[in-house]
């Protein structure tokens, strides 16, 4: 076996970079989205089955804010603009969709946590923003967060500092899964 030619061996090196390349990009969204939710890094919040092991009577405000993409037509408010807790004490918090339209709207709601730092200790137990809402023309929900403030914020470098936590979420429309789009216009399905 010899040498390969120069071309050659400049065309598989470039075919390499290229695969290399490729499979880094395809990579890099779950391992940031998984970087992010261990770290708390950009206000990604952690999640858990249950309460916190310990409640603490120091006390965290939490502030609720929402928000939605430029073209999606529901309202989205909190219910309660701010609560008091404990640290470690389990709160329950409602924001409230409503699509004024005529068709079915699905929505899917990304969600933060200010400032930053409170991130890894803002921990969700069951929340709305888990899965994809669909609201009916005309329907109107009340959608839970039930979390708690980790009391490791407590002896966090930066979170010991803390005293309040701004919850936010934003709305974007999702398309319909393909049952609920047969059922909102049943003549478009009925051509098929």
């Amino acid at each position: 076996m010899g040498k390969l030619a120069p071309t050659t061996r400049t065309a598989a090196q470039t075919v390499g970079v290229v695969l290399v390349m490729g499979a880094l990009a395809w990579a890099s969204v779950p391992f940031y989205d998984w970087f992010c939710r261990v770290t708390g890094f950009g206000g990604a919040t952690g999640v858990a089955s249950q309460g916190a092991d310990q409640v603490l009577d120091q006390t965290m405000i939490v502030r609720f804010d929402a928000s939605k993409e430029r073209d999606m037509p529901w309202e989205f408010t909190p219910l309660q603009r701010e609560m008091e807790i404990r640290i470690g004490e389990t709160g329950l918090a409602f924001y409230e969709a409503y699509n004024p339209t005529d068709r079915p709207i699905a929505g899917t709601a990304s969600y933060n946590v200010a400032p930053y730092a409170a991130g890894g200790f803002f921990t969700k137990i069951d929340c709305f923003c888990f899965e994809m809402q669909v609201l009916q023309p005309g329907e109107r929900v009340q959608m839970p967060v039930t979390f708690f403030v980790d009391p490791e914020i407590t002896t966090d470098r930066e979170g010991k500092f803390l005293h309040t936590i701004t919850l936010s979420y934003t709305f974007y429309e999702t398309d319909l899964p393909q049952e609920q789009a047969a059922l909102a216009n049943p003549t478009a399905s009925a051509v098929n």
